[in-house]
């Protein structure tokens, strides 16, 4: 085991810290402005449709790759892992507890009920902790604006997680499997079956062309592909119609905090299957938090093995790195290749990117653990310990720094200015910054303030924030 594995000092309100996970943490959250930036900094829809409308020189193409294959959802994935891990930790120390207070104040529990009394108080502190985050969410969605928050979809993954917590490793592993599966299965099936359809429907229209008469089936399968189309032909101009509109209200040099305010609402309302003034939207906050318990699962058995905090051998994370770079890496380039050809057709190599995502992600984590065990990568990586132990001010920070300072049109207004290379340099100027408060700020403190607050409100107790507080 690494020095960097060790158990450091706890949390004002007791809770413990394990370094190599904080720094796991602290790479993941300011990883995450890599990812977020570009829906920060330019159209949000455009990321998520011809993403060419944020720029695409050379370098921007470069940065694209880089971003696609290397790191696109994985400081996500490994939030949601380290939220697994979170969930054994807190809620064994917590179940702990409370069973050696019943047994010692000679509690006539017999044992099967002590345990159903001890999960019922720890399921009220653990759901209680993860509704507060929830609503933390909502803060950061429509107060600071942030349609693509996390925190809301946590809070009620983690409650979903919670669930299954008692299981042995392999059974939480297996059952993460399957959520990462599931949308692989049904993704894939369903753009395969698309594909097929297609190369069928050139067919017929074929033989239709060279006069031969079409089955009556034949005939309803080219008109449905044809409604197909038509319906796929009008997303897409709402979808033009949304970044015209969302460019409009973000970028307008005479934009105020009301039109920005808008644009954020509108795509947050879209999220949740309402309408947007466009067209109705999907609701789609199921398919994250599924995508989130499952990861939250996968997390949560690495860390009962020992893997994720980095107590198995060199050897082990070696070959581990290897493996999941070679399926993560190889998968994620293939499937950038393909969306790159900026084309209609149905390629289901795309529906593989849960499954590239956790290997990437795996690999990420192989790969800090390797650094953690040699002097020099030790002192490479020490830092970002701070960024996970303020992890949570530091996300809030991103959004308030690049929505309210950078960005906006009645602050620098760099709103559309910025093409991806310039907006991957930007997140790395913003985290740098970070990264250096968040060593100072620990210097003298013990707990960020946005930790200060969830964690007070939880306690129910306004819990110390400086040093000298704390030894007091």
């Amino acid at each position: 085991m690494s020095e960097a594995t060790m158990t450091t000092a706890a949390e004002p309100d007791g809770a413990p810290r394990v370094a190599s996970l904080d720094i796991l943490r602290g790479i993941a959250i300011l990883g995450i402005l890599f990812m977020n930036i570009n829906d920060m900094g330019g159209s949000l829809w455009a990321s998520f449709g011809d993403f060419r409308h944020l720029g695409w020189s050379g370098a921007d193409q470069v940065a694209w790759w880089l971003r696609e294959i290397f790191a696109d959802g994985t400081a996500r994935c490994m939030l949601e892992m380290l939220f697994g891990v979170g969930m054994v930790i807190l809620t064994d120390r917590a179940a702990t507890a409370i069973d050696a207070s019943v047994t010692g104040s000679g509690g006539v529990f017999r044992t099967a009920g002590r345990v159903l009394f001890g999960d019922g108080i720890v399921m009220r502190r653990y759901y209680l902790r993860n509704f507060v985050l929830f609503l933390f969410g909502l803060v950061h969605i429509f107060i600071l604006l942030w349609p693509g928050d996390i925190l809301h979809t946590y809070g009620i993954a983690a409650m979903v997680a919670f669930l299954f917590r008692r299981l042995p490793p392999a059974a939480l592993l297996g059952f993460g499997l399957v959520m990462a599966f599931g949308l692989l299965i049904f993704g894939g099936g369903s753009l395969y079956a698309e594909q097929q359809s297609r190369i069928e429907v050139v067919q017929l229209q074929a033989k239709r062309d060279a006069g031969q008469t079409l089955t009556a089936e034949q005939a309803r399968q080219v008109a449905s592909q044809a409604s197909n189309d038509a319906a796929l032909a009008k997303g897409r101009a709402e979808e033009r119609a949304r970044v015209a509109l969302e460019d409009k209200r973000r970028a307008d040099a005479t934009g105020t905090f009301m039109t920005w305010a808008t644009s954020a609402w509108a795509t947050m309302l879209f999220l949740w299957g309402m309408s947007d003034g466009i067209g109705r939207g999907e609701f789609l906050e199921p398919l994250f938090v599924w995508e989130a318990a499952g990861t939250m699962l996968i997390g949560a058995a690495l860390f009962k093995w020992g893997i994720i905090q980095g107590q198995r051998s060199r050897r082990f994370y070696l070959v581990m790195t290897l493996a999941a770079y070679a399926i993560g890496l190889t998968g994620r380039a293939i499937a950038a290749y393909w969306e790159v050809q900026f084309d209609a057709y149905p390629h289901p190599i795309v529906a593989t990117s849960e499954v590239t995502r956790l290997a990437t992600t795996l690999g990420h984590i192989g790969l800090v653990h390797l650094l953690l065990g040699t002097a020099s990568g030790m002192k490479l990586l020490r830092p970002f310990e701070a960024a996970g132990r303020t992890a949570l001010t530091l996300y809030i920070l991103q959004s308030v720094i690049c929505l309210w300072v950078i960005y906006p049109p009645f602050a620098l207004g760099l709103y559309g200015k910025q093409g991806w290379m310039a907006l991957m340099l930007t997140a790395l100027a913003v985290n740098a910054l970070l990264l250096w408060a968040a060593n100072w700020y620990l210097r003298d403190h013990v707990i960020a303030p946005v930790e200060w607050a969830w964690r007070s409100i939880i306690s129910r107790r306004l819990l110390p924030v400086r040093r000298k507080a704390l030894a007091a």
